[in-house]
C-alpha cells in the first residue's frame, strides 16, 4: 500500500480503492490513492504533492469512455466530478471540468443558447469531452469550445484559446501535455428554446433506440475509420453477440461492448483484440480504439 503524502492532509484520500466503483463498465482494479478534489486549490495541492513525492498522477473525468485494467493504477488518481459548477454569461457557458456534459447542454438550453444539442446524451465530463474532442451526430465539442483553463503538471495555471487546443478527431493538446483541465468555456449562439429542446429530445431518442444504455459499457469502443462504419463491419465479421467472460458485443449496436454482470477489464480487452484481429483479416481495416485504456494488467 502507498501511504498518502504528507501534503494531502485535510483532503480525503482513499487507499486501494476499486475503480470499478466509478467506471461505466463497472470493471477495473484499484487505485493506490484516490482523491476527489472539491476546488482548484485542492487540485493544485494534489498535483504539487504528487510531483514532490514522485508519484504517478492520473486524472479521470466521468470514466464513461474508459477502461481501467484489472491491475489498477499506481500512484495518485484524481476524479474531478466534485468540481461541477456551470455558469452562463451572455452567449458563453463555462463549466468546471467535472461537470457532466449532459448537464452543460441543459444549462445552455435553459439560457436559450444553441450549439450543444449534439452533446445532449454524451455521458462524459466536460474535461473528458475536451480531452478527447468528444462528438456525436455530426457535432464535436471543438466547434463550440472557445477556451480552456488548465493546471500544468509543473503547477502553473494556463489558459488555452481555441487555436492552441489543437483539436482533431478525438484528440486535443491536453492528451500530449498531461495538463489537468479545470474549466472549459463554450461559445454558443442565441436560439429558439422549443427548437433546442426538440433537437435534444430527438437525439436522445435516437441514442436510446440504437445504443445499449441499459447495460454497463464504455461507450463507443472504436474510432470510425475512413470510408467504413464500425458496427456493420463487426456484424459482417460474425462477432455481434459474441461473449468473452462477462463481456458481450452488444446485440443492439455492435460498436459497443457491454458488461453482462461479471465482466473484467481483461474480458473487455480480449474482446477488443479479437474484434481488431477479425476485422483486419476480413476487411483489411485497422480499428483504432476510441476508448481510453489505462492502468496495469493483473499480476498472476
Amino acid at each position: 500500500m502507498v501511504d498518502a503524502p504528507r501534503m494531502l492532509e485535510g483532503i480525503t484520500i482513499m487507499h486501494d480503492e476499486p475503480l470499478s466503483h466509478y467506471t461505466f463498465t463497472k470493471t477495473g482494479g484499484p487505485a493506490d490513492l484516490l482523491a476527489f478534489p472539491k476546488n482548484v486549490a485542492e487540485v493544485r495541492t494534489l498535483v504539487e504533492s504528487a510531483r514532490e513525492q514522485h508519484l504517478p498522477l492520473t486524472v479521470i473525468g466521468n470514466a464513461s469512455n474508459l477502461i481501467v485494467r484489472d491491475g489498477g493504477i499506481r500512484g495518485l488518481v484524481l476524479i474531478l466530478t466534485a468540481m461541477n459548477e456551470i455558469t452562463v454569461n451572455d452567449n458563453t457557458v463555462t463549466a468546471q471540468a467535472g461537470a457532466r456534459l449532459i448537464d452543460t447542454t441543459e444549462a445552455a438550453y435553459r439560457a436559450g443558447l444553441t450549439g450543444l444539442e449534439f452533446a445532449a446524451g454524451i455521458p462524459g465530463s466536460v474535461g473528458g469531452a475536451l480531452f478527447m474532442n468528444a462528438g456525436a451526430y455530426g457535432g464535436e465539442v471543438c466547434n463550440v469550445i472557445s477556451s480552456a483553463h488548465v493546471l500544468t503538471r509543473a503547477g502553473e495555471f494556463k489558459t488555452y484559446n481555441h487555436r492552441e487546443l489543437k483539436f482533431w478527431y478525438r484528440h486535443s493538446i491536453v492528451q500530449d501535455t498531461g495538463d489537468v483541465v479545470l474549466s472549459v468555456t463554450f461559445s454558443l449562439k442565441p436560439g429558439d428554446k422549443p427548437a433546442i429542446r426538440a433537437k435534444m429530445d430527438e437525439l436522445n431518442a435516437r441514442r436510446a433506440a440504437k445504443q445499449p444504455l441499459e447495460y454497463p459499457s464504455c461507450g463507443s469502443v472504436f474510432k470510425r475509420p475512413p470510408h467504413h462504419f464500425v458496427g456493420p463491419m463487426i456484424q459482417k465479421a460474425g462477432l455481434q453477440g459474441h461473449i468473452i467472460g462477462g463481456a458481450q458485443v452488444s446485440m443492439k449496436h455492435a460498436g459497443f461492448i457491454i458488461n453482462l454482470g461479471d465482466a473484467t477489464a481483461t474480458d473487455y480487452l480480449d474482446m477488443i483484440h479479437l474484434i481488431q484481429k477479425t476485422v483486419k483479416a476480413k476487411f483489411g481495416v485497422d480499428l483504432e480504439t476510441e476508448v481510453r485504456i489505462i492502468g496495469e494488467p493483473l499480476q498472476s
